[in-house]
């Protein structure tokens, strides 16, 4: 691995592992988001401080930091394999999930990989985006939205770009392990929908 794509795989570390749900709770006075309903410092468990503005504000930075870590190694570093991007997604990535700052401690990956998805691949991340909402809004359970969302990616990928299957396979592998408290719940019906006073984070 030369320079250029560890530095890759920094900036994508660095940008990835800003706690956007613990730092807007905390501006707003609204405490600590992991003192919160489960504690994740994702858009979902933001949602249970009562404030949609913020939680959506979550999602969305949440998603845009791995895009920025993409096309900052782009600017910086492309080339025709765009390694420098993949690098960059794996770490923002890996630093949305296990932020240093937050001993290793983050949030489970949906926002984030659609970002990912948006510059590196955008016909998934469009499949993604539509496979997410459209669960959210019909089941209203935010885990089984995230994780079927996730797992659509390296399915688009076999279809319709191969070179990227590894690497969005792996993401996918990553946000379904992070969720698997969710699955326990799911298997034993205890998930709760968004909107329930129990409603747990995905």
């Amino acid at each position: 691995m030369n320079r250029e794509l560890l530095l890759s795989l920094a900036i994508g570390y660095v940008l990835g592992s800003i706690p956007f749900g613990l730092l807007l709770t905390w501006i707003s006075g609204r405490g600590d988001i992991r003192e919160i309903g489960s504690g994740n410092i994702g858009a979902t468990n933001v949602l249970r401080t009562g404030s949609k503005p913020l939680a959506v504000a979550t999602l969305v930075l949440d998603c845009l930091k791995a895009t920025a870590a993409i096309l900052i190694a782009r600017g910086l570093f492309g080339d025709l394999d765009d390694l420098g991007a993949r690098y960059a997604a794996g770490g923002a990535m890996i630093g949305h999930l296990y932020p240093i700052w937050l001993k290793f401690k983050g949030g489970k990956g949906v926002a984030t990989f659609l970002g990912v998805l948006i510059p590196l691949f955008p016909v998934a991340a469009a499949i993604y985006a539509a496979i997410w909402l459209g669960l959210l809004v019909t089941l209203r359970i935010s885990s089984v939205a995230g994780m079927t969302a996730a797992l659509s990616a390296p399915i688009a990928a076999v279809l319709f770009k191969p070179s990227l299957l590894p690497l969005l396979l792996g993401f996918a592998v990553l946000v379904l392990w992070k969720h698997r408290e969710n699955i326990l719940r799911l298997r034993k019906g205890t998930e709760p929908r968004i909107g329930s006073k129990t409603s747990s984070t995905a």
